[in-house]
């Protein structure tokens, strides 16, 4: 018999650029549906991350000072068991520092 829990993994991405590029790896890779994935901030303030990247970082004059840089960026996935180890894989490619399911 087939197991049809859901489970809910989650990763984090020091910036918000590694955090979108998993989100587009989980849509077009495993198939994941883009309302089960969910992007936050680790805290309760607004942040693109923890280090400057995409427009933030590739400026001629350097990265920008002004980004809020207030911490981690938190992807969470709701997905059926089945898919779990797939899609925790998926996440660690796409450069997560820490991933983790329930």
């Amino acid at each position: 018999m087939a197991d049809n829990s859901t489970v809910t993994i989650r990763a984090t991405f020091r910036t918000r650029e590694a955090a979108e590029l998993a989100v587009e790896h989980l849509v077009q890779q495993q198939g994941v549906p883009r309302p089960d994935i969910f992007i936050q901030s680790t805290t309760d303030q607004n942040t693109t991350g923890t280090q400057p990247s995409g427009g933030d970082a590739s400026r001629e004059e350097g990265a920008r000072s002004d980004a809020p840089l207030a911490g981690e960026i938190e992807v969470s996935v709701d997905t059926a068991a089945g898919q779990a180890d797939a899609v925790q894989r998926s996440l660690s490619v796409a450069g997560a520092i820490d991933v983790s399911g329930s």
